[in-house]
């Protein structure tokens, strides 16, 4: 029981709750094997959900380990700060330039991260991670909360900081590819609003059994910084989204929904986003992932498109937009998922009915500076050199820009 749930502090924080890059200071900490809870890393096994989902505990409440004895039954502190390195690197070529891009790239480190991680108190945990540099700019906090575990005996945890809106469906921070789920990236016109890091309220709870239900309550700004009255939400609305899931043998299905309102002066822009989820087990060594998203946007330059200064697709007056996206990722495991090799594949699509997309990949160095599609498939073998050293080579297809990229480099942490 001990190894099958304890690596889970390793490389994440949550089964439903915002996802944790590895935390090696666990494993030293517990004495076992990324490989307990990580098929392979940073991906989690379903023992590893489970006891990220218990707040770094095996059981939520269980009695603390490595403590001090303070004599103060109200006070529990731990023997150390639990600390934690992850180094990654990259070499990228590209089949031909566009935009000033260069043909090959020597990307060290591309993301280094210091990460902590552990219990508060009985049934209260937290996690967070300091970028120390990611494509080379110190960027700060991005994951950053706490967790308080089956409030009042209820089933129902609560996530409080900032997290990834999308955490509850496919974790961006625990894929093994280079290229991003790009559908949980998607921002419309001059909307902040995405699926990835935001400040607010999550709540998990399970009804019954296979089921998890994800409820959240973010401010819809993003990562912004606080304006000069001290407050980060700019406009008071806050947005709401609800994931819904079940498991039913090698199936899981979900559906997924984001609504919220944002006000610049008096312009007024909803926001909509709905769609399906699934992960289909197809066998003991192959997984296939599948997730589509609309979303809808009322006014998302939020006033901003006049006859002076006309909006893409030179609109003039308010616009409503539309956007599918989608991805679907397959992972094959040649020796089950506890071996050294996995072999991936990943595709992305993001279509709109006008040029109104960012995904802050460089397409803001356009004359336009948004896209109306973006596709793109590839795939990969990734192996374990060590337990948190993984190697990997990958090559992408772009279809829009006609461009092929070659990606190899390692992952570590320590």
């Amino acid at each position: 029981m001990r190894r099958s749930l304890l690596a889970a502090l390793l490389l994440s924080t949550g089964a439903a709750a915002a996802n944790a890059y590895e935390i090696p200071a666990f494993a030293r900490k517990y004495g076992v094997s990324c490989a307990t809870c990580h098929a392979p890393i940073p991906r989690l096994n379903a023992a590893g959900e489970a006891f990220a989902a218990n707040g770094f505990e095996f059981v939520p409440g269980e009695e603390p380990r490595d403590t001090i004895n303070t004599g103060d039954p109200l006070l529990r502190l731990q023997n150390s700060l639990p600390l934690a390195v992850r180094y990654d690197a990259y070499i990228t070529a590209i089949s031909r330039r566009e935009r000033g891009q260069v043909i090959a790239d020597q990307q060290f480190p591309w993301v280094m991260k210091l990460l902590s991680g552990g219990q508060v108190a009985n049934k209260i945990s937290y996690y967070v991670y300091f970028l120390l540099t990611e494509r080379g700019e110190v960027a700060g906090l991005e994951d950053a909360y706490v967790q308080f575990t089956d409030l009042g005996g209820s089933g129902v945890s609560v996530i409080a900081g900032q997290f990834q809106v999308s955490d509850p469906l496919f974790k961006r921070e625990l894929r093994l590819e280079y290229e991003d789920y790009q559908a949980y990236r998607v921002r419309v016109g001059a909307s902040p609003v995405d699926l990835t890091y935001d400040r607010g309220i999550m709540a998990l709870y399970s009804p019954w059994s296979g089921a998890d239900l994800a409820f959240e309550i973010v401010n819809g700004q993003g990562l912004n910084l606080g304006n000069a009255d001290r407050q980060y939400d700019r406009d008071g609305s806050k947005n709401l989204a609800l994931r819904v899931s079940q498991e039913v043998g090698p199936l899981r299905v979900g559906a997924f929904g984001y609504y919220g309102n944002e006000r610049v002066g008096g312009a007024k822009n909803r926001v909509r986003v709905l769609g399906p989820d699934a992960t289909i087990a197809l066998g003991s060594k192959t997984e296939l992932n599948l997730q589509l998203l609309r979303r809808w946007d009322s006014d998302p330059f939020l006033g901003g498109c006049s006859v002076a200064n006309p909006c893409p697709g030179n609109r003039t007056a308010a616009f409503t937009t539309r956007v599918d996206a989608g991805l679907g990722e397959l992972l094959f495991f040649p020796n089950g998922p506890a071996g050294r090799w996995t072999l991936v594949g990943l595709a992305n699509y993001v279509d709109a009915n006008a040029p109104v997309v960012s995904l802050r990949l460089g397409e803001q160095d356009t004359p336009v500076g948004f896209m109306d599609r973006y596709v793109t498939a590839g795939a990969g073998a990734h192996y374990l050199l060590r337990r948190n050293v993984r190697l990997l080579g990958e090559t992408n297809w772009d279809f829009e820009m006609d461009q092929a990229r070659l990606i190899t480099g390692f992952s570590v942490g320590f």
